[in-house]
């Protein structure tokens, strides 16, 4: 997984009826652009540092 800052990081529901979550990549902690990555969410703004397997990434359109 190869990713960029601005673009978003999505992590789909492991269970049913669980959230599906978004958030935009702030930081990249690697210059490759491997992870981890700092993500803000868009649902609570809160800032963490990630993935985990269940996260795929979506390019910023540029």
């Amino acid at each position: 997984m190869k990713a960029r800052t601005g673009d978003r990081v999505v992590v789909d529901a492991v269970r049913l009826g669980g959230e599906r979550r978004v958030g935009i990549i702030t930081t990249i902690e690697h210059a490759d652009g491997t992870p981890p990555y700092r993500v803000r969410w868009l649902s609570d703004g809160r800032t963490t540092l990630f993935p985990g397997p269940e996260t795929h990434i979506e390019a910023a359109t540029r």
